[in-house]
Protein backbone atom coordinates (compact mmCIF):
# COMPACT_ATOMS: atom_id res chain seq x y z
CA UNK A 1 0.00 0.00 0.00
CA UNK A 2 1.10 3.07 -0.92
CA UNK A 3 2.24 5.45 2.00
CA UNK A 4 0.27 8.57 0.44
CA UNK A 5 -3.01 6.61 0.14
CA UNK A 6 -3.97 7.11 4.25
CA UNK A 7 -2.78 10.64 3.63
CA UNK A 8 -5.06 11.61 0.79
CA UNK A 9 -7.91 9.90 2.59
CA UNK A 10 -7.35 12.21 5.64
CA UNK A 11 -7.57 14.81 2.73
CA UNK A 12 -11.29 13.77 1.45
CA UNK A 13 -12.11 13.74 4.18
CA UNK A 14 -11.55 16.98 5.49
CA UNK A 15 -12.85 18.24 2.10
CA UNK A 16 -15.93 16.73 2.75
CA UNK A 17 -16.40 17.86 6.23
CA UNK A 18 -16.02 21.32 5.11
CA UNK A 19 -18.30 21.14 2.29
CA UNK A 20 -20.30 19.83 4.83
CA UNK A 21 -19.99 22.53 7.07
CA UNK A 22 -20.58 24.76 4.41
CA UNK A 23 -23.93 23.60 3.16
CA UNK A 24 -25.24 23.72 7.01
CA UNK A 25 -24.35 27.11 7.48
CA UNK A 26 -25.81 28.54 3.96
CA UNK A 27 -27.24 30.49 3.10
CA UNK A 28 -25.75 33.48 5.57
CA UNK A 29 -26.12 36.08 3.32
CA UNK A 30 -27.88 37.33 0.03
CA UNK A 31 -27.26 35.03 -3.44
CA UNK A 32 -26.41 36.71 -6.15
CA UNK A 33 -28.15 35.44 -9.56
CA UNK A 34 -26.69 36.79 -12.84
CA UNK A 35 -29.21 37.29 -15.26
CA UNK A 36 -26.78 36.64 -18.85
CA UNK A 37 -29.85 38.10 -21.31
CA UNK A 38 -31.12 41.80 -20.96
CA UNK A 39 -33.73 43.41 -18.39
CA UNK A 40 -37.48 42.23 -20.39
CA UNK A 41 -36.13 39.23 -21.76
CA UNK A 42 -37.97 35.63 -21.34
CA UNK A 43 -35.58 34.32 -19.17
CA UNK A 44 -35.10 37.44 -17.39
CA UNK A 45 -38.50 38.14 -16.74
CA UNK A 46 -39.33 34.51 -15.86
CA UNK A 47 -36.81 34.73 -13.31
CA UNK A 48 -37.38 37.65 -11.64
CA UNK A 49 -41.33 36.19 -11.10
CA UNK A 50 -39.84 32.98 -9.60
CA UNK A 51 -36.76 34.27 -7.42
CA UNK A 52 -39.13 36.68 -5.56
CA UNK A 53 -40.77 33.66 -4.09
CA UNK A 54 -37.79 31.50 -4.11
CA UNK A 55 -36.33 34.00 -1.87
CA UNK A 56 -38.83 33.49 0.89
CA UNK A 57 -38.51 29.57 1.21
CA UNK A 58 -34.07 29.75 0.92
CA UNK A 59 -34.15 32.59 3.56
CA UNK A 60 -31.92 35.20 1.95
CA UNK A 61 -32.76 37.35 -0.92
CA UNK A 62 -31.53 36.31 -4.15
CA UNK A 63 -30.72 39.04 -6.19
CA UNK A 64 -30.62 39.18 -9.80
CA UNK A 65 -28.20 41.06 -11.59
CA UNK A 66 -28.43 42.07 -15.24
CA UNK A 67 -25.20 40.78 -16.77
CA UNK A 68 -25.64 40.73 -20.63
CA UNK A 69 -23.64 40.97 -23.53
CA UNK A 70 -22.02 39.06 -26.34
CA UNK A 71 -25.59 36.37 -26.65
CA UNK A 72 -25.59 35.63 -22.93
CA UNK A 73 -21.24 34.32 -23.11
CA UNK A 74 -20.30 37.12 -20.64
CA UNK A 75 -22.71 36.65 -18.09
CA UNK A 76 -22.25 32.78 -18.16
CA UNK A 77 -18.73 33.46 -18.41
CA UNK A 78 -18.50 35.14 -15.24
CA UNK A 79 -20.36 32.42 -13.37
CA UNK A 80 -18.32 29.89 -14.70
CA UNK A 81 -15.29 31.22 -12.88
CA UNK A 82 -17.38 32.75 -9.71
CA UNK A 83 -16.44 30.14 -6.39
CA UNK A 84 -18.88 27.16 -6.18
CA UNK A 85 -20.15 28.43 -2.68
CA UNK A 86 -23.42 28.74 -3.30
CA UNK A 87 -23.50 32.22 -3.41
CA UNK A 88 -24.01 32.95 -7.45
CA UNK A 89 -26.43 31.16 -9.53
CA UNK A 90 -26.88 31.70 -13.29
CA UNK A 91 -30.38 32.10 -14.80
CA UNK A 92 -29.97 29.22 -17.67
CA UNK A 93 -31.92 28.75 -20.73
CA UNK A 94 -32.05 26.96 -23.95
CA UNK A 95 -29.98 29.57 -25.34
CA UNK A 96 -27.07 27.43 -23.04
CA UNK A 97 -26.81 25.10 -26.06
CA UNK A 98 -26.75 28.18 -28.85
CA UNK A 99 -24.18 29.50 -27.66
CA UNK A 100 -22.14 26.49 -28.28
CA UNK A 101 -23.71 26.27 -31.93
CA UNK A 102 -23.10 29.95 -32.69
CA UNK A 103 -19.30 30.43 -31.29
CA UNK A 104 -16.55 27.71 -32.20
CA UNK A 105 -14.53 29.29 -29.12
CA UNK A 106 -16.22 29.96 -25.62
CA UNK A 107 -14.81 31.10 -22.70
CA UNK A 108 -16.77 28.37 -20.65
CA UNK A 109 -18.04 24.78 -21.15
CA UNK A 110 -21.97 25.27 -21.25
CA UNK A 111 -21.69 21.10 -19.93
CA UNK A 112 -18.88 20.78 -17.64
CA UNK A 113 -18.53 24.08 -16.35
CA UNK A 114 -22.27 24.14 -14.92
CA UNK A 115 -24.31 21.94 -12.83
CA UNK A 116 -28.16 22.54 -13.61
CA UNK A 117 -29.90 22.89 -10.41
CA UNK A 118 -33.73 23.35 -11.38
CA UNK A 119 -36.40 24.30 -14.34
CA UNK A 120 -38.18 27.13 -13.44
CA UNK A 121 -40.76 26.43 -16.62
CA UNK A 122 -41.48 25.81 -20.32
CA UNK A 123 -42.57 28.10 -22.65
CA UNK A 124 -43.23 27.44 -26.63
CA UNK A 125 -43.65 30.03 -29.35
CA UNK A 126 -46.84 30.80 -31.38
CA UNK A 127 -46.58 30.63 -35.37
CA UNK A 128 -48.36 33.00 -36.51
CA UNK A 129 -48.39 34.43 -40.34
CA UNK A 130 -49.66 37.35 -42.22
CA UNK A 131 -53.36 38.03 -42.61
CA UNK A 132 -52.46 38.56 -45.82
CA UNK A 133 -51.28 35.06 -46.52
CA UNK A 134 -54.45 33.93 -46.32
CA UNK A 135 -53.04 30.89 -44.59
CA UNK A 136 -55.52 29.67 -42.02
CA UNK A 137 -53.36 26.62 -41.05
CA UNK A 138 -49.71 25.04 -41.03
CA UNK A 139 -51.05 22.31 -43.70
CA UNK A 140 -51.71 25.98 -46.06
CA UNK A 141 -48.21 27.03 -45.46
CA UNK A 142 -46.52 23.96 -45.71
CA UNK A 143 -48.59 23.69 -49.10
CA UNK A 144 -47.74 26.94 -50.27
CA UNK A 145 -44.10 27.00 -49.64
CA UNK A 146 -43.97 23.43 -51.60
CA UNK A 147 -45.85 25.41 -54.33
CA UNK A 148 -43.01 27.82 -54.97
CA UNK A 149 -39.96 26.52 -53.51
CA UNK A 150 -37.78 29.46 -51.90
CA UNK A 151 -40.88 32.28 -52.28
CA UNK A 152 -41.33 32.43 -48.35
CA UNK A 153 -40.35 33.88 -45.71
CA UNK A 154 -40.08 33.37 -41.93
CA UNK A 155 -38.70 36.08 -39.75
CA UNK A 156 -36.68 35.52 -36.25
CA UNK A 157 -34.98 37.81 -33.63
CA UNK A 158 -31.61 36.80 -34.76
CA UNK A 159 -29.31 33.64 -35.87
CA UNK A 160 -29.58 30.59 -33.19
CA UNK A 161 -32.58 32.42 -31.69
CA UNK A 162 -35.41 30.42 -30.30
CA UNK A 163 -37.66 31.90 -33.05
CA UNK A 164 -34.85 30.91 -35.67
CA UNK A 165 -34.56 27.08 -33.96
CA UNK A 166 -38.11 26.98 -34.15
CA UNK A 167 -38.39 27.65 -37.69
CA UNK A 168 -35.48 26.05 -39.18
CA UNK A 169 -37.08 22.34 -37.31
CA UNK A 170 -40.61 22.85 -38.86
CA UNK A 171 -38.55 23.75 -41.84
CA UNK A 172 -36.75 20.45 -41.59
CA UNK A 173 -40.00 18.45 -40.68
CA UNK A 174 -41.91 19.51 -43.54
CA UNK A 175 -39.35 19.28 -45.80
CA UNK A 176 -39.98 22.73 -47.26
CA UNK A 177 -37.81 25.22 -49.01
CA UNK A 178 -38.42 28.89 -47.10
CA UNK A 179 -36.18 32.11 -46.51
CA UNK A 180 -34.96 32.75 -42.73
CA UNK A 181 -34.90 36.79 -42.29
CA UNK A 182 -33.46 37.68 -39.04
CA UNK A 183 -33.64 40.70 -37.66
CA UNK A 184 -32.95 42.41 -34.19
CA UNK A 185 -35.91 43.94 -33.60
CA UNK A 186 -39.13 45.15 -35.79
CA UNK A 187 -39.82 41.29 -37.38
CA UNK A 188 -43.09 41.10 -36.05
CA UNK A 189 -44.01 44.22 -37.82
CA UNK A 190 -42.56 43.01 -41.01
CA UNK A 191 -45.16 40.03 -40.25
CA UNK A 192 -48.00 42.04 -39.46
CA UNK A 193 -47.39 44.45 -42.72
CA UNK A 194 -47.25 41.10 -44.87
CA UNK A 195 -43.49 41.85 -46.56
CA UNK A 196 -42.78 38.43 -44.35
CA UNK A 197 -44.96 35.63 -44.51
CA UNK A 198 -44.41 33.93 -40.89
CA UNK A 199 -43.17 33.74 -37.65
CA UNK A 200 -42.45 31.67 -34.52
CA UNK A 201 -42.75 34.45 -32.08
CA UNK A 202 -42.66 33.30 -28.00
CA UNK A 203 -45.64 32.74 -26.04
CA UNK A 204 -45.02 35.93 -23.83
CA UNK A 205 -44.16 38.33 -26.76
CA UNK A 206 -46.93 37.77 -29.16
CA UNK A 207 -49.76 37.85 -26.67
CA UNK A 208 -50.01 42.27 -27.81
CA UNK A 209 -49.73 41.53 -30.92
CA UNK A 210 -52.66 38.58 -31.67
CA UNK A 211 -55.34 41.76 -31.00
CA UNK A 212 -54.30 43.54 -34.03
CA UNK A 213 -56.24 41.74 -36.44
CA UNK A 214 -53.34 41.52 -38.70
CA UNK A 215 -52.07 38.39 -37.29
CA UNK A 216 -53.34 34.67 -38.02
CA UNK A 217 -52.52 32.12 -35.26
CA UNK A 218 -51.37 29.00 -36.89
CA UNK A 219 -50.22 26.92 -34.25
CA UNK A 220 -48.27 26.91 -31.10
CA UNK A 221 -45.08 24.55 -30.89
CA UNK A 222 -45.64 22.47 -28.14
CA UNK A 223 -46.61 18.61 -27.65
CA UNK A 224 -50.28 20.31 -27.01
CA UNK A 225 -52.15 23.41 -26.96
CA UNK A 226 -51.44 26.00 -23.97
CA UNK A 227 -54.30 27.83 -21.50
CA UNK A 228 -53.94 31.23 -23.37
CA UNK A 229 -54.43 29.88 -26.84
CA UNK A 230 -56.92 26.83 -26.11
CA UNK A 231 -58.20 27.29 -29.83
CA UNK A 232 -54.50 26.82 -31.42
CA UNK A 233 -53.43 23.59 -32.31
CA UNK A 234 -50.27 22.37 -31.17
CA UNK A 235 -47.60 21.64 -33.98
CA UNK A 236 -48.10 17.86 -33.15
CA UNK A 237 -51.92 18.16 -34.25
CA UNK A 238 -51.01 19.92 -36.90
CA UNK A 239 -48.85 17.06 -38.44
CA UNK A 240 -45.61 17.47 -36.99
CA UNK A 241 -43.80 16.40 -34.08
CA UNK A 242 -40.54 16.82 -35.29
CA UNK A 243 -41.22 19.92 -34.88
CA UNK A 244 -42.19 20.85 -31.11
CA UNK A 245 -39.60 23.27 -29.86
CA UNK A 246 -40.19 24.68 -26.73
CA UNK A 247 -38.15 27.33 -24.66
CA UNK A 248 -36.72 26.37 -21.12
CA UNK A 249 -35.58 28.11 -18.28
CA UNK A 250 -34.15 27.16 -14.92
CA UNK A 251 -31.29 28.20 -12.73
CA UNK A 252 -27.52 26.44 -12.57
CA UNK A 253 -24.78 26.93 -10.63
CA UNK A 254 -20.61 27.01 -11.22
CA UNK A 255 -19.54 23.55 -11.42
CA UNK A 256 -18.22 21.49 -7.97
CA UNK A 257 -20.91 23.98 -6.05
CA UNK A 258 -21.70 21.41 -3.25
CA UNK A 259 -24.61 19.09 -3.61
CA UNK A 260 -26.54 19.65 -0.52
CA UNK A 261 -26.81 23.36 -1.48
CA UNK A 262 -28.04 22.20 -4.70
CA UNK A 263 -30.95 20.36 -3.19
CA UNK A 264 -31.46 23.23 -0.94
CA UNK A 265 -32.00 25.50 -3.60
CA UNK A 266 -33.86 23.22 -5.94
CA UNK A 267 -36.34 21.87 -3.01
CA UNK A 268 -37.07 25.73 -2.56
CA UNK A 269 -37.75 26.91 -5.85
CA UNK A 270 -40.00 23.36 -6.03
CA UNK A 271 -42.08 24.13 -3.22
CA UNK A 272 -42.33 28.33 -4.97
CA UNK A 273 -43.76 27.01 -7.76
CA UNK A 274 -46.91 24.71 -6.58
CA UNK A 275 -47.90 28.54 -4.81
CA UNK A 276 -51.02 29.11 -7.09
CA UNK A 277 -50.39 32.79 -7.19
CA UNK A 278 -46.66 32.21 -9.07
CA UNK A 279 -48.31 29.56 -11.16
CA UNK A 280 -50.82 32.20 -11.99
CA UNK A 281 -48.02 35.29 -12.62
CA UNK A 282 -46.17 32.35 -14.79
CA UNK A 283 -49.43 31.62 -16.78
CA UNK A 284 -49.47 34.98 -17.74
CA UNK A 285 -46.36 34.59 -18.73
CA UNK A 286 -46.87 31.85 -20.98
CA UNK A 287 -44.63 29.45 -18.94
CA UNK A 288 -45.77 26.54 -17.65
CA UNK A 289 -43.72 24.60 -14.84
CA UNK A 290 -42.47 21.34 -14.94
CA UNK A 291 -41.30 19.92 -12.03
CA UNK A 292 -38.53 17.33 -11.70
CA UNK A 293 -35.04 16.34 -10.39
CA UNK A 294 -32.08 17.27 -9.65
CA UNK A 295 -30.55 14.37 -11.73
CA UNK A 296 -33.79 14.37 -14.11
CA UNK A 297 -32.92 18.09 -15.26
CA UNK A 298 -29.31 18.11 -15.80
CA UNK A 299 -30.66 15.00 -18.13
CA UNK A 300 -32.76 17.44 -19.85
CA UNK A 301 -30.28 20.23 -20.17
CA UNK A 302 -27.80 17.93 -21.44
CA UNK A 303 -30.41 16.33 -24.15
CA UNK A 304 -31.32 19.98 -25.44
CA UNK A 305 -27.58 21.03 -25.79
CA UNK A 306 -27.14 18.22 -27.64
CA UNK A 307 -30.37 18.36 -29.59
CA UNK A 308 -29.30 21.81 -30.45
CA UNK A 309 -26.53 20.84 -31.85
CA UNK A 310 -27.95 18.22 -34.17
CA UNK A 311 -30.56 20.77 -35.43
CA UNK A 312 -27.98 22.83 -36.02
CA UNK A 313 -25.90 20.71 -38.53
CA UNK A 314 -29.39 19.83 -40.14
CA UNK A 315 -30.38 23.11 -40.50
CA UNK A 316 -26.46 24.27 -42.24
CA UNK A 317 -26.13 27.08 -39.10
CA UNK A 318 -23.00 28.23 -39.02
CA UNK A 319 -20.80 29.96 -35.91
CA UNK A 320 -20.73 33.16 -36.37
CA UNK A 321 -16.89 33.49 -35.34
Amino acid sequence: MSLLRPFAAIGAAVLFAAASAQADNWPARPIRVISPFPAGSASDTTARVVLDSVSRFVGQPMVLETKPGAGGIVGFADVAKSEPDGYTFVTSSTSLGTGSVLHRHLPYDPVKDFVPVVMFGVQPNVLVASKESGFKTVADLVAAARAKPGALTFASAGIGSSSHMAGERLRLAANIDVRHVPFRDGGLTEVMAGRIDYYFIPLAAAASALGSGKLTVLAVSSPKRVALLPDAPSIVESGYPNAVFRFWVGLSAPARTPAAIINKVHDATEKALQDPGLKERLAKLGVEPEPMSVDAFGKYVRDDIAGTAELAKQAHIEPLD
